[in-house]
């Protein structure tokens, strides 16, 4: 079965970007280089087509019960426009995926993963009961986009406007249809990403890129690809599903407690997390290891000569000029100036456990 496309996809390859396969979609992994798309995000502004993500509509009197339900985090204290982080666990606590979800004035939006969308569709609609909601998938309906980067917001007034982690419906200008803007990220940056149409992205990208003739910032917006988002939210200790997160992962092991509510009633996964023996579960910890040498997923972590723990992600960090990597290991020895050991290739690396994020934005 071939991959799918975004509306963008033709854009892409016009401007040389190498495509890969990524979450059952064709997507680029770098325009000019992931050192120079990366170091364009950590300065001025980098844009990402992120229209691979799901994105599922909820409506009808029962819309909020239903996400209630399904999400760790409490919806029912969201105010109109807000957007929150949170998972989605299986009955045993495992993660599902992760997920925002957003309250707007006619629906509420859960944006998913994009390897996970089909998986979690099935789930919402296998737990919907009898509720009264409608859910709708809408995400080869409409495209999505990201700008991320210290001048990203200069570039729309209304995400300019946005408090963070809020997001606003507005329409066209000069056309039908309606567009989201939110102001959130994955990168450790500022930045918002605007959901619409699919019959317009392509327009609005040309604007924000190219439209020399009407250039309003005094600054490039880069194409970026998945290669430089990757080492960014790295940096940022971002967690990625598949890597950090998974179904054998849970929440408060993943170090996202704050994300999960247990005052706010049931959802699906609460009584086992409730119950786990978190003493008995390893942990999610940041490395730096000593050189320039990578770790990558699965390299083992070591102790005293002994396995205790493995790497799910890594490189060679560009804003910070050192590799690190996160990885799960075993509680006693997750403290923050452990000293543990990388085994990259045969190659042991000197490792020390820090403190996460590992970046933070100066704000």
């Amino acid at each position: 079965m071939s991959n799918l496309r975004t509306p963008l996809y033709d854009w892409h390859v016009a401007r040389k970007a190498r495509m890969v396969p990524f979450g059952g979609w064709d997507m680029p992994v770098q325009y000019t280089g992931i050192i120079d798309e990366h170091n364009a995000v950590r300065q001025c502004c980098g844009l990402f087509d992120i229209s691979h993500m799901g994105r599922v509509v909820f409506e009808g009197p029962d819309a909020l019960a239903t996400i209630q339900k399904l999400f760790t985090n409490d919806a029912a204290t969201m105010k109109m426009g807000q957007v929150r982080y949170g998972l989605v666990c299986n009955e045993q606590g495992g993660i599902l995926d992760d997920v925002l979800v957003y309250r707007l004035p006619d629906f509420w939006l859960m944006v998913v993963n994009a390897s996970n969308r089909l998986k979690i569709l099935t789930w919402i609609r296998k737990h919907l009961g009898a509720a009264d909601v409608t859910v709708t998938d809408r995400t080869l309906d409409w495209a999505m986009i990201a700008l991320q980067g210290p001048r990203a917001v200069e570039t729309n007034e209304v995400a300019s406007r946005l408090k963070y982690y809020y997001a606003a419906t507005t329409g066209i200008p000069d056309r039908d249809g309606m567009q989201i803007i939110s102001r959130t990220g994955y990168t450790g940056e500022d930045g918002y990403e605007v959901i619409v149409p699919n019959d317009y992205v392509e327009e609005l990208v040309f604007t924000l890129t190219e439209k020399q003739t009407d250039w309003r910032y005094g600054f490039p917006v880069l194409p970026c690809g998945l290669g430089c988002r990757d080492t960014l939210r790295l940096e940022a200790a971002m967690p990625l599903y598949g890597h950090e997160l998974g179904e054998a992962i849970d929440p408060l092991q993943a170090g996202l407690g704050w994300a999960v509510k247990f005052d706010k009633g049931d959802f699906i996964g609460r009584s086992a997390l409730a119950t786990i023996n978190q003493s008995a579960r390893s942990q999610r910890v940041g490395l730096k290891l000593e050189g320039r040498k990578a770790a990558r997923e699965g390299c083992s972590v070591l102790h005293d000569g002994k396995i205790i723990g493995s790497v799910t992600s890594g490189s060679f960090a560009p804003t910070l000029g050192t590799s690190l990597a996160m990885a799960y290991v075993q509680p006693a020895l997750s403290a923050v100036g452990t000293s543990l050991v990388v085994d990259i290739r045969g190659s042991e690396v000197p490792a020390k456990v820090v403190a996460l994020p590992f970046y933070k934005r100066t704000k």
